[in-house]
């Protein structure tokens, strides 16, 4: 009997996967955990812990069901920190927040009414909650053309460029000349301070009320329903038939082992999901989740050397960063606010969900993402109860 073993498709198809994952989205999750009120130490172990355990989930998911499970950390969920700000407590509240939110995974998984209530969330709100956290990361890449107008302009045009001819390097590619701007303006970069093996840094947990309600239960709902639910979707998409709840759960796990060190949630993939499950992994679709293992290895690599990439980011102006994470998201922003206006018995409901998610006002220390879910499901069943009279 043969023994499996990865190819050069496969090994190229993950090694890509993981440079497009980490390249397009890294920045959103840095200025997440900052947000948050984490130190650079802090924002550094959660970068480390975040790639190392969603590269050991993919390993672990991949080998065990033999099907290319791709997992990311939760970029919506990193935006959605962005939009939430610092609860009462600082970063150890919001590391209290992960940790609820990964056992909610959890349950989600191990749970079936659970999980199918999370499944039952009408998605145009979903969408639309989606969306209105997205909507101001969306507008950094403008407001970064009024800052410093030469950069920015550059950068954008790398990015407009590159999407119209080699779209899944646009965004790593416009972080590549953020890169060289940053060295060009401010010189070389010093790293004689930086670890060049990350350093775990753990974080005592504060639980609290509203960390629960501004962090912990939006960030469950965006990472089920915007990544987990999609990744499963995507996986059917390519003709495997992948038990969700045993996903979920794995996540989960993973999720809960990274949260103490700084990580805020890790999921299913969808877009790097689709790399690695396409033809271009394996011609044999039974040999493909070996790319999604790979893919998993180098994120563990990268994991270990995250304070080298928190190195360079430090030399960055803080606005290209947010302007790269905002051209990343872009397509995120108009495929959510695209489904979630897409019914019309629904759209005013969306519309609802979406200007007071991205308004930013935070009521009662909750944050608006609550609040939008809330207001706009409450809009529609009022709408549906006055259509059934």
């Amino acid at each position: 009997m043969s023994v499996s073993r990865p190819n050069l498709q496969s090994l190229s198809a993950g090694l890509l996967a993981t440079i497009v994952g980490f390249a397009s989205s890294f920045a959103i999750v840095i200025q997440g955990l900052a947000a948050s009120g984490a130190s650079p130490a802090e924002a550094t172990s959660g970068l480390m812990a975040l790639s190392i355990s969603m590269g050991l989930c993919a390993i672990v998911g991949s080998l065990w069901t033999r099907i290319p499970v791709s997992i990311a950390w939760s970029t919506p969920g990193a935006a959605l920190l962005v939009t939430a700000g610092p609860v009462e407590g600082g970063f150890a509240a919001a590391v209290g927040a992960f940790i609820i939110c990964g056992l909610l995974i959890v349950l989600a998984g191990l749970i079936r009414p659970f999980g199918r209530a999370v499944a039952a969330i009408p998605s145009p709100l979903a969408n639309a909650m989606l969306a209105g956290v997205l909507f101001g990361l969306c507008l950094a890449p403008v407001k970064a053309v009024a800052e410093l107008p030469v950069s920015a302009l550059i950068i954008i045009a790398v990015w407009a460029i590159a999407l119209r001819f080699a779209r899944l390097f646009a965004v790593p590619l416009a972080m590549a000349v953020t890169i060289v701007i940053a060295l060009w303006t401010s010189g070389p970069i010093d790293l004689s301070s930086a670890s060049w093996v990350s350093e775990p840094v753990l974080i005592k947990p504060v639980f609290s009320l509203e960390a629960l309600v501004s962090i912990a239960l939006p960030l469950f709902i965006v990472t089920m329903a915007s990544q987990n639910i999609p990744g499963v979707a995507v996986l059917k998409a390519y003709g495997y038939a992948p038990q969700s709840g045993p996903l979920f759960t794995l996540s989960g796990i993973f999720s809960l082992l990274s949260a103490p060190f700084g990580g805020h949630a890790v999921n299913l993939a969808a877009i790097t999901a689709a790399m690695c499950a396409g033809e271009d992994a394996h011609k044999n679709p039974g040999e493909r989740y070996w790319a999604a293992a790979v893919a998993g290895l180098v994120y563990v690599m990268f994991g270990l050397f995250a304070g080298l990439v928190m190195a360079f980011v430090a030399a960055t102006p803080a606005i290209l960063i947010e302007a790269v994470a905002g051209l990343a998201l872009l397509g995120a922003f108009a495929f959510s606010i695209g489904e979630a206006t897409k019914a019309t018995e629904t759209r005013d409901s969306a519309i609802i969900t979406f200007m007071v998610t991205a308004s930013g006002v935070s009521f009662l220390g909750v944050s608006g993402a609550f609040w939008g879910l809330l207001a706009g499901g409450a809009f529609m069943a009022l709408a549906r109860t006055k259509a059934a009279k």
